[in-house]
């Protein structure tokens, strides 16, 4: 058994193919849905055959409870590095995705088995996302977010203005924020390709810090000022982690 859970022990280490085999057993497997689970497993396939991940941090993320995870965003891919991220630290991560994608066939089998949420852009019904993240939260579970709600535009992949959803979800619930940086899945798979690119296989970086401290905002009346401070804290974090991954600090605004 010792053997089958090596890649428990090597945070911060480049898994091998073999560790990633490993760190995929360790996968939560309880609520995740029959398509949603059909999709992780293949998708983590590929993904072993792609990538190597190296993580850190995940003990940050905690077991049961409601909680928020909020990562930055270059890639479409993003959401499998993030999924398996969370899941080998064993949580079933919800997503607000566009409610387009439960248009799709098979996709939207995957979100509806998922208990994914959906988000109608510009539309009156924008704030059932909001009522049903917070029901989600309240529910106890984990629900992953993209703050800056695209891909980066910052032309050196640094996180960007984040919208205020998750801090708003945070500060109505009293759930954590988890910040996490997510680096390398735009080599993987860039914001301009139609295909991946997994030879040779690109590294994957995924960190989580600690919960994002927002005790002094709980309780407040929910106004702009509190929501963008929150905010600003959030992606702070977030890019805190970044700059560990990267060993390089973003450049200063003039």
């Amino acid at each position: 058994m010792t053997d089958r859970w090596t890649a428990l022990d090597l945070e911060g280490e480049l898994l091998t193919r073999r560790q990633m085999i490993a760190y995929g057993r360790r996968f939560a497997r309880a609520g995740r849905g029959a398509w949603y689970s059909f999709a992780i497993e293949v998708v983590w396939q590929f993904l072993v055959q792609t990538t190597r991940f190296r993580v850190r941090g995940s003990r940050n993320i905690p077991k049961t409870g409601g909680v928020l995870v909020a990562s930055n965003h270059l890639s479409f891919a993003d959401p499998t590095t993030l999924t398996a991220f969370c899941l080998a630290a064993g949580r079933v991560p919800r997503y607000l995705a566009k409610a387009s994608l439960w248009d799709l066939p098979v996709v939207r089998s995957v979100m509806r088995s998922g208990r994914h949420i959906p988000v109608y852009r510009g539309a009156v019904t924008a704030s059932e996302a909001f009522r049903d993240a917070v029901a989600s939260v309240n529910a106890g579970e984990c629900v992953a977010i993209f703050p800056e709600a695209t891909f980066s535009k910052d032309p050196a992949g640094w996180p960007m203005r984040g919208k205020t959803g998750v801090a708003r979800i945070a500060l109505e619930t009293g759930a954590p924020v988890i910040p996490v940086a997510n680096w390398g899945t735009h080599r993987l798979l860039p914001a301009t390709a139609w295909f991946p690119r997994g030879l040779p296989r690109k590294t994957v970086d995924l960190v989580a810090g600690p919960p994002v401290d927002l005790s002094d905002l709980a309780g407040r009346e929910l106004t702009r000022a509190v929501l963008e401070e929150a905010t600003a804290r959030i992606m702070a974090a977030v890019t805190d982690l970044l700059v560990t991954l990267r060993g390089e600090r973003p450049p200063v605004a003039a």
